[in-house]
């Protein structure tokens, strides 16, 4: 008599002679897996009861108060890129943080708004509404922001639920790195009509940058100085104030908040000189104060905007999950995929409903809150710094918003051009890439050459479709080597390249 037990996804059936004799199910339904299951989506589940207030309180406070005394210019600065009015990007720093503090996978991961999202929002809102209607808190950038936001967050959503969390694989990292060089160049553009107090006209489609740039440098005659003094002055001070810290950033116990000064003192001499009544110089204006009331975005331009949405979706997961992975390699973690797919989509879908434009996770934020809390154990999550980021940000919604409404906008996008510093160090990827991988050289090309021709959207899906060609030529076309082993030792050469050694006789050995 034969008797045997077969194991079938975690169900046990015993055999004997061939016969079922009985069957075990391990329920899938069982407490255990139904907790484990809860925990996997609500991540903060997991670590919230390991968390010690008196042990990470204090540092995830300071963290907090660091980074959300960045969120306040940057959030600013970068609603300017996405063409709404200022104060929704103070909005986009406070709804989304607080939802990836339950639903995110990763413990270093601070989400906001990013200069690549805010772009391609503002590449969509200029194509769909008025340049008048720009800074109307009701208007038509600001309802189509919400369209394209809360579509986006649906195509996150469903992709996370589909578990299409695997796509992260082909973005490889030229891929990325030369996508976000590319859209900083478009962002960099995008700012110039500020920069030198320019009104060009307005394009869109395949070569739209390039017709902008020719436009404002048929402009710059017409420069208005006033406001391209105050840009000056501001990049100046901006970039000087970044390299002190920079230099001397070890020896200071936090950063200088040199953007936030740089807002308060530029929205000081506007209002004491006058600077938009006596100098004409465009200022931010209406910041209303308080929170707004949650609404469902109109569905009717969805199809004018599904094309971006999706290309929105794919940079959003696409940068947030290289910088997770980046840390979890770091610090000896993984990052569940699918799980970040779906916090970013349940981040951005909230935020939808509050007037929210599209965020990701943020190199700069992610990094100060680590530099601010970097003698502690990484075993619990830096979240509760974007927390205490967040109710700094909620204190300047509530109270301190309309202070800021002399604010030059000149002085935003001098924010956002010197934040754009890093971006541009990206060019040295071409140098490395000729020395170490020509093929990845080509695709960091490609995919920089066709973002700036073809803009954002257009732009990604060429360079996608184009490094999947080369994954397919170059498993069509692999490289390998048939090794032998040197006579009396354990090396083992290509026969190739050293025609002396033997061949294996019992097994061949491929590398």
């Amino acid at each position: 008599t034969s008797c045997c037990v077969a194991v079938f996804n975690n169900d046990y059936l015993f055999i004997q002679n061939g016969t079922l004799l009985s069957f075990h199910c391990v329920s899938r339904c069982s407490v255990p897996r139904l907790k484990q299951t809860v925990v996997g989506c609500l991540p903060v589940l997991y670590w919230l009861p390991r968390y010690s207030i008196w042990e990470y309180g204090m540092p995830d406070l300071i963290s907090g108060i660091s980074v959300g005394i960045m969120h306040l210019p940057q959030g600013m600065a970068y609603a300017l890129l996405a063409s709404v009015p200022p104060v929704f990007g103070l909005y986009t720093s406070f709804y989304p943080p607080l939802v990836y503090f339950f639903f995110g996978s990763s413990r270093h991961i601070s989400i906001g708004t990013f200069t690549v999202l805010s772009i391609m929002v503002g590449s969509v809102t200029e194509r769909l509404a008025p340049d008048s209607n720009f800074f109307i808190i009701n208007g038509t950038n600001v309802t189509d922001s919400r369209r394209e936001s809360f579509l986006f967050v649906s195509i996150q959503l469903v992709l996370g639920m589909v578990q299409f969390g695997f796509v992260g694989t082909y973005l490889s990292e030229p891929l990325v790195r030369a996508y976000t060089t590319a859209a900083s160049a478009h962002a960099v553009v995008a700012q110039l009509k500020y920069i030198f107090g320019l009104s060009p006209a307005r394009f869109s489609g395949p070569l739209s940058m390039i017709y902008t740039l020719v436009e404002v440098c048929s402009l710059l005659p017409k420069t208005h100085l006033p406001t391209l003094t105050v840009s000056s002055v501001s990049i100046i001070v901006l970039i000087a104030a970044k390299e002190i810290n920079a230099a001397f950033g070890k020896k200071l116990p936090v950063p200088i908040p040199v953007e936030l000064l740089t807002i308060v003192v530029g929205t000081l001499i506007s209002y004491y000189i006058t600077l938009h009544s006596s100098y004409n110089i465009s200022v931010v204006g209406e910041i209303p104060s308080g929170l707004t009331m949650p609404s469902i975005p109109d569905r009717k331009i969805f199809g004018d905007v599904i094309k971006d949405a999706f290309a929105l979706a794919v940079v959003g997961y696409a940068i947030s999950i290289s910088l997770g992975k980046t840390f979890a390699l770091k610090h000896g973690y993984r990052v569940d995929t699918n799980q970040e797919l779906v916090a970013l989509g349940l981040s951005n879908m909230v935020g939808g409903f509050f007037q929210c434009f599209s965020v990701c996770s943020s190199i700069l934020y992610s990094d100060t809150t680590m530099t601010m809390s970097q003698d502690r154990k990484y075993t619990v999550p830096l979240q509760m710094a974007g927390v205490s980021a967040a109710v700094i940000v909620l204190v300047t919604v509530l109270k301190l918003g309309p202070l800021f409404q002399q604010l030059p906008k000149a002085v935003l996008s001098a924010i956002v051009c010197v934040n754009l510093k890093g971006m541009f160090k990206q060019y040295y990827d071409v140098i490395m890439l000729w020395r170490t991988n020509r093929v990845d050289l080509v695709i960091w090309l490609v995919t920089y050459v066709s973002t700036l021709l073809f803009n954002l959207d257009m732009g990604l899906g060429a360079s996608i479709a184009f490094a999947l060609l080369t994954i397919v030529l170059r498993t069509q076309h692999p490289q390998y080597s048939i090794l032998g082993q040197v006579p009396g030792t354990e090396l083992y050469m290509d026969l190739e390249t050293h025609k002396e050694v033997p061949l294996l006789t019992t097994v061949n050995i491929l590398c």
